[in-house]
């Protein structure tokens, strides 16, 4: 499993509610990612989901190339570029509106059982996402408010085509998510996966089958004011074989601007670290200055705003 912190779901006698909260505090700081267990979603829907996931990525190109998203950019079909030439993915903005599952399921001739599938399994990663959301507030004091309500679920099925003259190089380049919180149900059998420590060391993240794995992205450090991590990772070619993912992303609110709350901002010593922004001007940033690594963020923090003024 790694060093990479487990969190377990499940209150039990050996991990009561408290001691959950304190790991989920801690995993979120000290590394900004966690493998978590007892999730509550069912086995056989997630291995259904892997079979429909590699079923609509060996689709004919003209049809995933249906797999068009206006909203933002990459949330629909990326194919292999010069950058990451042995990755592609399909994917939509938000699998939590029912209407936007179906167009996309509709677009690419899904079956209905697949439809139905998808439909299942994004209903339950996103209920599993506002959970994890949920708790994540609440390891840091704050409760009784539903912070993340209405944010949008970016949904991402990827593909890694490695070959034998790949292994060694990296599938996708080093990157943060700019998203507030990743679900990723990593491939069960091929691993590459690697996470970069406060060191600075890329270490491994094996496949660890039944369970899922979360990654803090950028909103997460600048929602908590600075408490929480966002984490550089990668994926590295271990072997010639094709490699399947499915990402699920809970990203910003659609609307206003991403700050961290009142209770985690104090003059003295948790002074606000971040002006106001919204998503979408983020994201933005980070494609039009080709920061991909968390590195954006600094051109918003509320000292460099305030010295350009």
């Amino acid at each position: 499993m790694s060093d990479v912190p487990v969190i377990d779901l499940q209150e039990s006698a050996d991990n009561p509610q408290e001691l959950k909260m304190k790991r989920l505090r801690e995993a979120c700081e000290d590394w900004g990612c966690f493998r978590v267990t007892n999730h509550g979603i069912d086995s056989n829907l997630m291995s259904e989901m892997k079979k429909v996931v590699r079923s609509l990525l060996d689709l004919p190109v003209e049809i995933k190339m249906r797999n068009t998203e206006q909203v933002i950019a990459g949330s629909g079909y990326m194919a292999p570029s010069a950058v990451n030439p042995l990755y592609e993915a399909l994917g939509l903005y938000d699998m939590a509106s029912s209407h936007a599952v179906l167009s996309f399921c509709s677009r690419l001739d899904a079956s209905p059982h697949q439809t139905k599938v998808i439909e299942a399994y994004g209903k339950a990663i996103h209920e599993l996402l506002m959970d994890i959301s949920k708790k994540m507030a609440e390891s840091l004091g704050l409760k009784g408010v539903e912070y993340f309500k209405g944010w949008p679920c970016q949904f991402r099925i990827n593909k890694y085509s490695f070959t034998p003259e790949s292994i060694g190089s990296t599938g996708v380049q080093i990157h943060t998510d700019s998203s507030f919180l990743t679900i990723l149900q990593d491939d069960e059998n091929v691993g590459g996966l690697q996470v970069m420590n406060k060191s600075g060391s890329f270490v491994d993240v094996p496949p660890c089958p039944g369970t899922l794995f979360a990654v803090l992205g950028d909103i997460a450090h600048v929602w908590s004011n600075g408490r929480f991590g966002t984490v550089k990772h990668r994926v590295e070619c271990k072997e010639a074989s094709v490699r399947i993912s499915i990402a699920s992303f809970l990203l910003g609110p659609k609307e206003g601007d991403i700050e961290a709350p009142e209770e985690l901002v104090d003059s003295d010593h948790h002074p606000r670290l971040f002006l106001p922004f919204s998503y979408e001007h983020y994201r933005k940033l980070r494609v039009s200055q080709k920061m991909h690594a968390g590195e954006a963020l600094a051109l918003l923090r509320v000292s460099t705003c305030a010295s350009s003024d």
